[in-house]
């Protein structure tokens, strides 16, 4: 399948200047397999590593050896000289070794030539607990998220009806007969939500939704639950992060929104939560969205840190989590929670598409889902699940802030309005409001 990281992959190798690659991402959203694939196509050498299973490589940087004793034992014992041009290291599960992480300054002070590309599941959860020195500035950071819309067509050999999408938004022009074929693919977009192995499992049904295989989302979940024991301090945190998890259904459907410790349990302190919830935010499973007090340049200037909503980081899972079944999302009859399941799914798509999660909340109960930055100044986007699309609150945002133009994103198809001053945006199309931000 292809994923749009690869892009960025290619930046890295061609830089003049590069550093080792750190690639962060949830687990299962497809890391490894994109990794090797461009170390097979783009290098000649190439050697792979996994930390789990290579436990000499550990052993070796738990030893007391000198930096460059260890960097040349460690091409002995690999058989493996990446020092070579045109060869690459790609260590897979590198958490498994702090003092290889805080060895990465060495590789890149003292052998600057050596490209090395490291990943692992629950990483960022790893490098936020260091007890070795973390080598800042010395390693360049990627980030991977679950696959999104645009590559959900792309797997789906959609390319044409992606083209239509994009040319319909740059001219803001409608869909026509084709709008309703795009809401299905949405629709079938829920289902899946964008982890590779689930999306793949989705079109080997051909169509027939009811023969998709549940238990790829099942077992991706389970995997979820088994890693909230690594990298805790104790029994009692892991209990802790699995609430805060299972809690977020009932935030999202919380009039505010907003995060709330007492949601979790009765009585619940955030002193008790704050690393459980840290622990959930550095793992890539969720999602932070800070409230916004000013919506002015630079926004995250103005971020109330004390008020935030939670989404999942995959819509797949979330629909899981709550049980939706097959014909409920397919028939789009998910009730009560379609509203937040929307509000999710646009939530990924603008973190997949490297924009920071921010909304505005104003008095007499106004809320602007999201807020980005253009050239245009900042512009509001409200989210709605049905075509029926009035609100008050962009009304208010307009009255207060006079934004040169708002954004509502819903199962319209594409078109604006000049008396509201209302650009629509298909659901479908949220991928590309990417092309609006600075």
């Amino acid at each position: 399948m292809k994923r749009k990281i690869y892009k960025d992959l290619i930046e890295w190798k061609n830089a003049e200047n590069f550093k080792p690659l750190i690639v962060l991402g949830v687990r299962q959203c497809g890391k490894t397999y994109i990794i090797d694939e461009f170390c097979k196509k783009e290098f000649k050498n190439y050697k792979k590593i996994n930390l789990l299973y290579d436990s000499d490589v550990v052993k070796l940087y738990s030893s007391i050896d000198s930096s460059e004793k260890k960097y040349n034992d460690l091409k002995l014992l690999l058989d493996f000289d990446f020092d070579k041009d045109d060869s690459v290291l790609f260590i897979d599960e590198i958490q498994e070794s702090e003092e290889l992480i805080s060895e990465l300054k060495f590789f890149n002070e003292k052998h600057s030539k050596v490209r090395i590309i490291c990943a692992g599941s629950l990483l960022g959860v790893k490098l936020a607990r260091l007890n070795k020195p973390f080598p800042v500035g010395q390693v360049t950071r990627l980030y991977m998220y679950p696959m999104d819309f645009e590559e959900f067509l792309t797997a789906y050999d959609q390319e044409p009806l992606l083209e239509k999408i994009r040319n319909c938004f740059k001219r803001n022009e409608s869909m026509g007969v084709l709008h309703n074929k795009a809401i299905d693919y949405y629709r079938r977009y829920l289902l899946s939500g964008g982890m590779p192995e689930s999306v793949k499992a989705l079109i080997e049904c051909e169509n027939d939704y009811y023969n998709y295989d549940l238990s790829k989302l099942n077992n991706i979940i389970e995997d979820y639950k088994n890693d909230m024991n690594n990298h805790v301090s104790n029994q009692t945190e892991t209990l802790k992060i699995r609430n805060v998890y299972n809690s977020l259904t009932s935030q999202l459907q919380n009039a505010s929104k907003k995060f709330q410790y007492s949601v979790i349990e009765s009585n619940a302190k955030s002193r008790e939560y704050v690393l459980p919830l840290d622990w959930l935010i550095e793992s890539n499973m969720v999602q932070i969205c800070k409230c916004v007090k000013l919506p002015e340049k630079p926004l995250l200037g103005f971020v109330d840190n004390d008020t935030f909503k939670v989404y999942y980081s995959d819509v797949g899972i979330f629909n899981r989590l709550i049980n939706n079944d097959i014909k409920t999302i397919i028939l789009d009859d998910m009730k009560i929670y379609k509203g937040i399941i929307t509000e999710n799914y646009v939530a990924n798509q603008l973190k997949a598409s490297g924009i920071d999660l921010l909304y505005w909340k104003g008095n007499r109960n106004s809320e602007i889902d999201f807020l980005i930055t253009t050239n245009d100044g900042i512009i509001p986007i409200e989210v709605k699940a049905e075509e029926n699309t009035q609100s008050k609150s962009l009304k208010i945002y307009n009255d207060l802030y006079h934004p040169k133009y708002m954004i509502r994103i819903s199962l319209k198809d594409f078109g604006y309005n000049n008396k509201t001053n209302i650009k629509s945006i298909p659901l479908y199309a949220t991928f590309l409001i990417k092309d609006l931000v600075d």
